[in-house]
């Protein structure tokens, strides 16, 4: 790990016996925000490799960097502007490296910026209510391609389209519409066709898409769009034309997503029934689920060959396809979780962590299978002795099934428990919920096994990275399923040994504090909850939220409003009168998902049933906080209330909490 300072103990000698939770650790929550930056968005260029970087200490904002052939590092844009776009809310796709130049989405106005020939950044784009995401360039015609997202009056609700963006004028104009959402888009090498990906109400992209080809006339406008694959119980990702042509996209049609190479001529396709051959069909995951844009997971080297990662049993992977006849060939690397490929001449370069070392931006060389690391996450290293590593956890639940989970053990070396005594659990629970943990290196997992607390991560049913029923578990069913694997997830672990199964806690944000309010509230199972802003009222949530998840309750709930007493049935803000445990709520002033008094309303009727409780509310925090003190000031409080709880004394110092009925 290349580092700046180090996180070393003073402890020295022989374990010392002490009560779980109450050790020293070097992993402090200051260590935990300090030494983490949020990598994304890799992107190759004649002169570099470019990336950015979320910083904590900068209130997320988002620095583009490029590293440049002769290793020299550059930050190209300074403060204020912050590499983001809001398209769908959770952006995504906001930098584009092309030809023409460097492009990016500005957070705050959201419009189109370019840098100018003195590196300054130049806005592209004057309209104000749009906003934009995955842009591509079309040398040919002078312009950007993406998706655009029109928030100006007229409409209940944003409209999604195609544009182009005229360099020489910033001029947008709608090339394709008439579905709900797009993604991807994606111009043929020799700039005549146009692919991309849509999908309309109720479905998540996850649930089911469509792809779309037009051939290109040389004024620019799309021919007849021709639906090439794809449909409403089919999910698609990442189109994308290797070299020589062919359409390839990644489809879920076997039960699990895998790479599949388009038959023939796309601009010939009549039938889209049978359009599709499998590369090298696997039960492993090539795709994502895409809450953001600009995901990616494959990538052709000159050659045509294909560079891709897939999920596998809890791990990523790593393989370079041959598609001439399907043939797969592994390379071994020593990361375990792997995002954002880009495959640039015989490199391929992306982001990766280890169990023992942080996200890196990595470069791998591929005729000689060597790893470099570009960039690394962390400004701070940790002795190995005070990291827990993953272990994966396959446990039985609900209905004959099985889940999936990662176990981290408490390690330092300087403790260890009282003799005869086992370790309080953490139980965490993922947002999303379609989505995923992974077995890289996390901060906030060592900052409590540093501790002597046990955690296990689990991936609950409906969890991404398992196959497509894995995720549909979920549908009609959240708010039980999860929360059953959650507590399933603890059972196991009690049944085995390894846990003390009279210091239980669950903790998760947004749907993973939803997870925490309802295993609260409809079950007398765990002893302490922490919600991060998660989501108490269901009907609320359905009723006033954004455009990109405005219909995803009806798959995982049930229909509204016919089905309205099963949503009340589900919040767990109606049944706060049944919770027995001791909990704590974190939530932002300025959440517009989930609105403040929802957390008031619960820590108001706890207090009063005389549990105890702790409600801490950061002003200006949205939903998820980006502050470092406030991230900081939130892990320091959860270990305070978990002190209390379970009885020990942190060798933090730590400010006190008001904690009502302690």
């Amino acid at each position: 790990m290349n580092s700046n300072s180090s996180a070393s103990s003073p402890q020295a000698g022989s374990p010392r016996s002490a009560a779980f939770g109450s050790w020293e650790s070097p992993v402090t929550a200051q260590v935990v925000v300090g030494a983490t930056i949020r990598l994304g968005q890799i992107r190759s260029g004649a002169d570099g490799i470019y990336w950015t970087e979320g910083r904590p200490q900068e209130k997320g904002r988002n620095a583009i960097i490029r590293l440049r052939a002769d290793g020299a590092v550059d930050e190209l844009t300074a403060a204020p502007f912050d590499a983001a776009t809001r398209a769908h809310e959770y952006g995504g796709g906001a930098l584009a490296v092309t030809k023409a130049g460097v492009f990016f989405s500005n957070f705050k106005d959201q419009h189109v910026y370019t840098l100018d020939a003195s590196g300054q950044p130049k806005a592209v784009t004057h309209t104000d209510g749009l906003r934009y995401a995955d842009l591509i360039a079309d040398p040919a015609r002078g312009r950007l391609i993406g998706v655009g997202e029109d928030h100006r009056e007229g409409s209940h609700e944003p409209v999604n389209t195609l544009v182009s963006i005229a360099l020489a004028t910033g001029e947008t104009e709608v090339i394709a519409g008439g579905h709900d959402f797009f993604s991807s888009p994606c111009l043929s090498p020799d700039g005549t066709q146009l692919a991309w990906l849509t999908w309309d109400h109720p479905n998540m992209p996850w649930d089911g898409t469509e792809l779309w080809v037009a051939q290109i006339a040389d004024n620019g406008a799309l021919g007849t769009p021709r639906r090439v694959a794809g449909g409403k119980a089919e999910s698609l990702f990442q189109p994308a034309w290797s070299p020589a042509g062919d359409l390839y996209v990644v489809s879920d049609r076997s039960g699990w997503w895998n790479l599949y190479r388009l038959r023939g001529d796309a601009s010939d396709t009549a039938q889209i029934n049978d359009t599709l051959e499998a590369v090298h069909p696997m039960e492993a995951e090539f795709g994502k689920p895409q809450w953001i844009f600009g995901m990616t997971t494959y990538g052709f080297t000159a050659d045509g060959r294909i560079v891709c990662l897939y999920e596998q049993d809890g791990a990523t992977h790593l393989a370079v396809c041959d598609p001439s006849n399907g043939a797969l060939d592994e390379i071994p690397t020593p990361y375990s979780t792997m995002r954002d490929l880009q495959v640039d001449g015989e490199q391929a370069v992306f982001i990766g962590s280890s169990p023992t070392a942080g996200e890196a931006v990595i470069a791998l060389d591929l005729p000689t299978r060597t790893c470099r690391v570009l960039r690394s996450s962390q400004s701070t290293e940790v002795d190995a002795r005070y990291v827990s590593v993953a272990e994966p956890v396959r446990f039985p639940t609900e209905g004959g099934l099985h889940a999936h989970a990662f176990f981290y053990r408490p390690a330092n070396p300087d403790f260890e428990g009282p003799e005869g005594t086992l370790p309080p659990l953490i139980v965490i629970a993922h947002g999303g919920p379609t989505s995923a943990t992974h077995s890289g290196f996390k901060w906030a997992v060592q900052y409590w096994t540093s501790r002597g607390f046990a955690v296990v991560d689990v991936d609950y049913g409906g969890s991404s990275g398992h196959g497509r029923a894995y995720r549909q578990r979920l549908d009609g069913q959240w708010g039980i399923t999860d929360v059953h694997d959650a507590i399933n997830a603890a059972r196991y672990l009690i049944e085995q040994g390894r846990v003390n199964g009279d210091a239980l806690a669950v903790r998760g944000g947004s749907a993973g504090g939803y997870l925490v309010l309802c295993a609260l509230a409809f079950h007398d199972f765990f002893k302490a909850g922490a919600s991060y802003y998660g989501v108490g009222d269901l009907e609320a949530l359905m009723k006033d939220t954004h455009k990109f998840e405005s219909r995803y309750l009806l798959r995982l709930v049930g229909q509204y409003p016919q089905e309205q007493a099963l949503y009340q049935a589900r919040s767990p803000i109606h049944f706060v009168e049944q919770m027995s445990s001791a909990m704590i709520l974190f939530q932002g002033s300025e959440d517009k998902v989930v609105p403040p008094n929802q957390a008031e309303s619960i820590y108001q009727v706890v207090r009063a049933k005389g549990l105890p409780v702790a409600h801490v509310l950061y002003e200006g925090e949205g939903h998820g906080f980006k502050r470092a003190e406030n991230i900081t000031h939130s892990l320091e409080s959860e270990l305070y209330f978990y002190g209390k709880v379970f009885g020990f004394e942190p060798a933090d110092k730590i400010e006190p909490v008001v904690i009502d009925n302690i």
